[in-house]
């Protein structure tokens, strides 16, 4: 048991060591963190999507924003689709599951404001509807995927994919990732 626990370990690392040696990657983050900045300057919101796991995450990502992070500050507008059950339960029942995220940005989002979609194979039609959607609202998208991207592709304003095939290893990526940009848009948004 303890050579599976090493295992998994390891791979988790590997996955961050890719990470931390791909330029591309930096900058990408980099470019992201600073669309969430502009957002807030402007006065706009973030809004996350995500199902099972990435529904957890886009909930724990969007938290950092509106509570806090490291400082203690003003919040900031950041939202996940499904925290309304009542909303999501009945557009699913009467639009489909397919869009019923797509239906909480059109009710949501508007022009500037910011999408984020996690979707480890960046196939989930509920989160490409829903990426259509904020598109077509001229809101900016920002992607988390896994290594392929998938159906994400090209669909993203932004799209970081997570090097590896395994769904709880790009799960660790997009949250480390997400850390990483709450953190660095807290501190240029209030760094003291």
């Amino acid at each position: 048991m303890q050579d599976k626990i090493r295992s998994i370990l390891s791979e988790n690392i590997s996955v961050k060591q890719t990470m931390l040696a791909d330029e591309e990657l930096m900058r990408l983050i980099d470019k992201t963190v600073g669309a969430v900045v502009a957002a807030f300057k402007n006065g706009n919101k973030v809004l996350f999507c995500g199902n099972g796991g990435s529904a957890a995450d886009a909930q724990h990502l969007a938290a950092e924003l509106s509570g806090r992070f490291y400082l203690d500050r003003k919040p900031l507008f950041a939202e996940a689709l499904h925290v309304n059950t009542s909303f999501l339960t009945a557009v699913s029942n009467d639009y489909g599951f397919e869009n019923a995220f797509a239906r909480a940005v059109e009710a949501m989002g508007r022009p500037g404001d910011l999408l984020v979609a996690l979707s480890t194979s960046g196939n989930s039609t509920n989160i490409l509807n829903a990426i259509e959607k904020a598109l077509s609202l001229k809101m900016l998208v920002i992607g988390m995927t896994g290594e392929t991207g998938g159906k994400m592709n090209d669909r993203c304003d932004f799209l970081i994919k997570i090097p590896s095939a395994v769904t709880p290893r790009i799960q660790e990526g997009h949250i480390l990732t997400g850390h990483i940009i709450c953190e660095l848009a807290e501190q240029l948004l209030f760094g003291r």
